[in-house]
């Protein structure tokens, strides 16, 4: 080995022991430095850790995911819950910033985009919309269990992702990439009962920033141009739009379409935080 592989390969262990130790420190300092974690302490915490006591994740009030979402999230749950909640942060931003990147960020747009207003409101409330936008830089038969656990991010992708499998081979490339998440789908109904149903309570919640049905044409035009132009980040765009029950964080998912150019996303974010100041001033 020669002198400057050596020296390479300090450099490595030593950038390694330097993350391992700012990860511990994070750790340690990030949840002292929030508000509680309402989401994740309410309702996804609470529902990985039925799991593990053979107990419906569905007894959670407000736990309204597939079933998978609880076992993924339930190595995080188990830990002891200010640990497990600084790992969930640090999860998010890793996820969001690997997302965008994947999209075609820039580093400036990827820093406009992680202080986002709605990227920061996932954080802080400890949400899952990481796992779905995840879902959209995966292969489409993998990355469909990640969509359906958030239709109002994920459902026009899932619609652009079906014509795409029809124009490759036809049904047989749609039940290829579609048949696994129906399947799994079908056996959660099986297991937990009907339990997308409860889904509709959610449209009268005070929070709900939702913009339909105004923005229906706007979330049509955006799907029909990703079919036309094969661009999936026209149908990320397009499904807040066409959903009546979208969170303000969820709107993160339509913000990752643009993080190929930073001159809108500069544009998208700096109009959210005057969003977000008009509305703390009324």
């Amino acid at each position: 080995m020669t002198s400057e592989e050596s020296s390479g390969d300090k450099y490595k262990a030593a950038k390694v022991v330097l993350l391992a130790v700012t990860a511990t420190i994070l750790i340690g300092i990030i949840p002292l430095a929030l508000p509680p974690a309402i989401d994740w302490s309410g309702v996804f915490r609470p529902a990985a850790l039925k799991l593990i006591s053979d107990v419906s994740p569905y007894s959670v009030k407000g736990f309204i995911y597939p079933p998978w979402v609880a076992l993924l999230l339930l190595p995080l749950a188990l830990l002891p819950d200010v640990v497990g909640r600084a790992a969930l942060i640090m999860t998010n931003l890793v996820v969001f910033g690997y997302t965008a990147h994947r999209m075609g960020a820039k580093p400036l747009a990827m820093v406009f985009f992680l202080l986002s207003p709605p990227v920061l409101h996932c954080v802080v409330n400890g949400n899952i919309d990481w796992l779905v936008m995840l879902g959209f830089v995966l292969p489409s038969q993998i990355g469909l269990f990640f969509l359906v656990i958030k239709p109002q991010i994920g459902v026009a992708v899932g619609i652009y992702w079906l014509v795409e499998a029809w124009r490759v081979k036809g049904w047989r490339e749609v039940l290829r990439v579609f048949g696994p998440v129906s399947v799994a789908m079908l056996l959660s109904f099986v297991l937990f009962g009907p339990w997308p149903f409860q889904w509709e309570r959610t449209l009268s919640f005070w929070w709900n920033a939702s913009l339909w049905p105004a923005s229906i044409p706007v979330g049509l035009a955006l799907l029909v141009a990703a079919v036309r132009k094969r661009r999936i980040e026209y149908a990320m765009g397009a499904s807040p739009c066409l959903s009546p029950y979208v969170l303000f964080h969820s709107w993160a998912g339509a913000l990752l379409a643009v993080v190929e150019s930073v001159p809108e996303t500069v544009a998208a974010v700096v109009g959210l935080w005057i969003l977000v100041g008009i509305r703390a001033f009324q």
